[in-house]
């Protein structure tokens, strides 16, 4: 479990570090849509790794930060290393998406390529931290890092309170990789902060059919026989670490969890844009792919209305151009 004066502490924490995201009300697939593409480095990742890196000691900062990343938790730590002084190296898949990568160097972090895939840069990441006496931030599976990602949960509970006097979704829609963000959400629904929203929403976690991992952990117990393609929600993919606290959490927290396609993930990014006029990357759009299509992909999993977490927005510009062109 995640302690509640922890999510607490989280929340005072960031005040005033990060950007508070607009939650908007979409008539036409009646849901709340909370925009963390507009966070600063352009994902919710930042809210993790800065909680985390201002819980740490002084001689562990002195250290050096090493983390593993397809781009965004990676800009996270990198951003928090900036402000604590603290320099920062993040090893990255060599098929990471360039933008990311670019970004990352650009907020003065030291990039590690690695053949593979997320899984691979990960092992190699947690080497190097161990070999050379480096302070490791976990994407997900770490305490800290999932109370930092639990501050948009009692962020969308505040906005909710503004916009139409207390009445929660039905559910929160949630894409994952890790876990930690679904796992801080959960939290959050479980806390006493949720104790006077009768009923609570239910949790639903969404990934891609292209690399279903904690899917396959939720609803058979096991990562094996899993095959990874390629995914244009390229920030959900890689196995998840064995041992993770986010694995129990998710299977405590979780109400059900399905997959969207590649062609819905697609359709989900043209349509932010085209009737929000919001940049999104894929793994975002999983999420909202899973409530544009629900009475396929989840015809019994959630009602209406709900509320989908747009994870993050640093999508390719060229990618983006063609799914538009599409």
């Amino acid at each position: 479990m995640i302690p509640s004066d922890w999510l607490d502490q989280a929340a005072r924490r960031l005040k005033g570090q990060i950007q508070q995201t607009p939650l908007t009300f979409d008539s036409d697939l009646n849901a709340y849509i909370k925009w963390e593409n507009r966070q600063l480095t352009g994902s919710f990742k930042i809210r993790g790794a800065l909680n985390k890196v201002l819980t740490l000691q002084d001689w562990e900062l002195r250290r050096g930060l090493v983390t593993a990343s397809a781009g965004n938790h990676g800009q996270g730590v990198a951003e928090a290393g900036r402000r604590v002084g603290a320099p920062v190296t993040v090893f990255a898949s060599s098929h990471a998406v360039p933008a990311k990568l670019d970004a990352m160097r650009s907020m003065g972090a030291v990039v590690r390529l690695v053949e593979g895939g997320y899984e691979d840069a990960e092992r190699a990441a947690q080497s190097y931290a161990i070999q050379h006496d480096r302070t490791w931030i976990s994407p997900y599976n770490d305490g800290q890092v999932i109370a930092g990602q639990a501050t948009i949960a009692l962020e969308i509970l505040d906005q909710l309170n503004s916009l139409n006097g207390g009445a929660a979704p039905s559910a929160f829609i949630v894409p994952v990789g890790g876990g930690g963000l679904i796992s801080g959400i959960g939290a959050v629904i479980n806390s006493p902060a949720f104790d006077q929203v009768n009923p609570r929403p239910r949790l639903i976690g969404v990934q891609s059919e292209a690399s279903p991992f904690f899917h396959a952990l939720y609803h058979h117990g096991s990562q094996a026989g899993v095959v990874e393609q390629e995914s244009l929600a390229d920030g959900l993919a890689g196995a998840v670490e064995e041992n993770s606290i986010t694995i129990p959490l998710v299977r405590r927290f979780v109400d059900d969890f399905i997959l969207v396609s590649e062609k819905q993930i697609a359709s989900a990014v043209v349509y932010a844009w085209r009737r929000h006029g919001e940049k999104i990357e894929g793994s975002a759009a999983a999420a909202l792919a899973a409530l544009m299509f629900s009475d396929t992909v989840a015809p019994r999993s959630f009602e209406h209305p709900a509320v989908a977490v747009m994870s993050g927005g640093n999508i390719q510009p060229e990618v983006l151009e063609k799914l538009l062109q599409d």
